[in-house]
């Protein structure tokens, strides 16, 4: 849950100028919840993303995407700098100007989220305690287990399109997988974007992870996917799951009719 930044105790507010080189000034960010407080610092030193966590949750998920960030090059914002303050933890990134690609059918973006997807499919999850499939999506199955750091929620408000490529933001949900698990998790934004279902699996079939997956594995994670959206769905009153409903339910129905 979101928090003020009046919240941080002055410690950390200290601790954040001293990084930035003095006064500084607070945009916070639009989207995303996984932090207490998520903005853009501008300060004597130019601007700097800013996460700070303190509920064990968040700080837990800051620390993966601390982890992840360090661990895979360039997509990722470049971490700067990180301290803890008075049970806080404060990691300041490289701040990423740039629309949010567009992923409808035949638009220019695919092409770079191709590449990135392309370069990300074979890291290997470094030696730190990542989610599981099992934790990150409340359902799992043999094949789901792997050895790749996967970024597990490649929606288009996680990904900026700047003039160096396609980056990744918000790795909270970093989790070691197949590779193929990521590639499944993004059948739904594709379809949410405008694909068919089927557009979206052709899409996909153009990653060998994708293609080498069990035709049966994929129509359990579609069904079970959609099962699970479609019950959070009816306790809930928020656009977004009843959308990730829609389009899970959109994939889950073809692959059962195939």
């Amino acid at each position: 849950m979101r928090s003020d930044w009046t919240a941080l105790p002055e410690s950390v507010a200290a601790g954040i100028a001293e990084r930035v080189g003095g006064a500084f000034d607070v945009t916070p960010a639009s989207s995303g919840n996984h932090a207490e407080i998520a903005s853009t610092v501008t300060g004597p030193a130019g601007q700097v993303f800013v996460k700070a966590a303190l509920g064990e949750l968040s700080v837990r998920s800051l620390r993966y995407e601390l982890a992840a960030t360090q661990a895979i090059d360039r997509h990722p914002p470049a971490v700067l700098w990180h301290f803890e303050s008075d049970g806080w933890l404060v990691v300041g990134t490289e701040h990423l100007a740039g629309p949010h690609p567009n992923l409808s059918l035949d638009s220019g973006d695919l092409d770079l989220l191709a590449v990135t997807l392309t370069e990300l499919q074979g890291t290997p999850a470094p030696g730190e305690p990542w989610f599981t499939p099992a934790a990150r999506l409340g359902f799992t199955h043999p094949a789901m287990d792997g050895e790749a750091l996967i970024h597990s929620d490649l929606n288009p408000a996680n990904l900026i399109v700047t003039a160096h490529g396609l980056r990744i933001v918000d790795w909270a949900w970093a989790t070691k997988a197949a590779p193929w698990v990521e590639l499944a998790l993004l059948a739904q934004w594709l379809i949410g974007s405008g694909h068919s279902a089927e557009q979206a699996e052709n899409w996909l079939a153009q990653f060998p992870a994708w293609t080498a997956a069990d035709r049966k594995v994929l129509d359990d994670f579609a069904s079970r996917n959609a099962s699970k959206w479609s019950a959070r769905s009816r306790q809930s009153t928020e656009s977004w799951v009843h959308d990730l409903a829609i389009w899970t339910g959109e994939w889950g129905a073809f692959r059962s009719q195939r």
